[in-house]
């Protein structure tokens, strides 16, 4: 079985990445924790299609490291085969077998020994789909007529009662879908599907323990204040994130009072990383400018009560699909992608260069406002309310 991984990542990290990726953590936050670029989570989770895969056990009478490296040592000695075995409490055979398969006495290594061990274990029992050609087939046609394997599971349930042959669960075919390895159905097959996704979406591997999505304790932009609602007084923001490429992203604030634009460097989309980095931009501002914040369901904001606390700020939530109720961060946000256009690596501005282009177009004039500038209009205020 190919390991899990790429070169380079120890067990100890695979068993970390997967981990961190079953309690809902991203490819960026994964990245970070064990200092790998978030291709290379990537390319792991999507060669084993976000499932984890089976761990490799060792058999009880299969050597060990430890044995192995005292093999080594007892030929760097010149000990023979038999001593060898003798300080073992191991056969003979076991032992001239080991020494033979892995390069003779001379090239003998514990380590490369080990690890071709582990290389040239026996594969785990094929899948009914890689069994049955007939099975497989059907399958293949059903998926593309855009049967979902839940339609096809029940399908042949019903179709072939007293076949067990003919049965298949839809996690064997999803697994057979996204795990490539497998080789058992064809890559192409997984664009029938109806999410499109290059991994398998699961309760048990996709969550913290709430459905995606749900953010717990977040009040509703319905029990948003009126004041907040007619932008009689400044200091209620609403706030987005914009996406680049590769999984990079902005945090933009906009004041709806006055228009007047906040950029924020994130380093990755988890809601550690961008309430961090909110929390570090908006705690600059005078306590006046500090009143709520309307952002969206996006569940980069899950852990908005430790925004609220290190800012002083009341966040409120947009309802499911509603991005007109942040209707002036959304025309802000396309106005920012005369900047920043669709696809650009948003990782390579720093945020003196995400200042600079907040600060044009909060000195732009906007009719809105009737041609006065953002900045002007924020100023104002503030020299009113201080």
């Amino acid at each position: 079985m190919p390991r899990v991984g790429r070169p380079g990542m120890s067990a100890a990290e695979k068993d970390e990445l997967w981990r961190r990726w079953r309690t809902g953590a991203g490819h960026s936050e994964i990245g970070r924790v064990l200092g790998k670029f978030p291709a290379s989570i990537f390319a792991v989770l999507r060669l084993h299609g976000g499932m984890m895969p089976p761990k490799q056990s060792r058999s009880e009478v299969a050597l060990t490291l430890a044995e192995r490296e005292e093999v080594s040592r007892g030929l760097s000695s010149g000990l023979s085969m038999r001593q060898i075995a003798s300080d073992l409490s191991r056969s003979p055979s076991t032992i001239s077998r080991e020494i033979s398969r892995n390069g003779g006495a001379r090239r003998y290594r514990a380590s490369t020994a080990d690890e071709d061990t582990w290389d040239r274990a026996r594969r785990p029992k094929l899948c009914r789909l890689a069994q049955s050609g007939r099975l497989r087939r059907i399958v293949a046609n059903k998926l593309k007529m855009e049967w979902s394997p839940e339609q096809i599971a029940g399908w042949l349930k019903r179709t072939y009662p007293d076949d067990e042959r003919m049965r298949v669960s839809h996690e064997t075919i999803y697994k057979s879908l996204f795990v490539q390895s497998r080789g058992v159905l064809k890559k192409e097959l997984q664009k029938q599907l109806r999410t499109q996704r290059v991994f398998r979406q699961s309760k048990k591997y996709n969550t913290r323990g709430t459905r995606r999505g749900q953010i717990i304790d977040g009040i509703s932009i319905s029990e948003r204040p009126p004041e907040i609602e007619d932008r009689a007084l400044p200091g209620h923001w609403e706030g987005d994130l914009i996406a680049g490429s590769g999984n990079t992203h902005i945090a933009t604030l906009v004041e709806r009072h006055s228009r007047f634009t906040i950029l924020v460097k994130v380093n990755g989309k988890d809601t550690k990383t961008v309430v961090s980095a909110l929390s570090k931009q908006v705690k600059k501002l005078p306590q006046q400018l500090r009143q709520s914040l309307t952002w969206d369901r996006g569940m980069e904001l899950a852990n908005h009560k430790a925004f609220t606390m290190a800012t002083d700020t009341q966040v409120y939530f947009c309802d499911p699909q509603s991005p007109w109720q942040r209707g002036t961060n959304e025309n802000t946000n396309r106005l920012l992608r005369q900047y920043f256009p669709k696809k650009t690596d948003l990782s390579i501005f720093s945020q003196a260069e995400l200042n600079k282009v907040a600060r044009r177009l909060n000195q732009r004039p906007r009719k809105t406002l009737d041609y006065e500038t953002p900045a002007d209009r924020l100023n104002a205020c503030v020299a009113m309310t201080g």
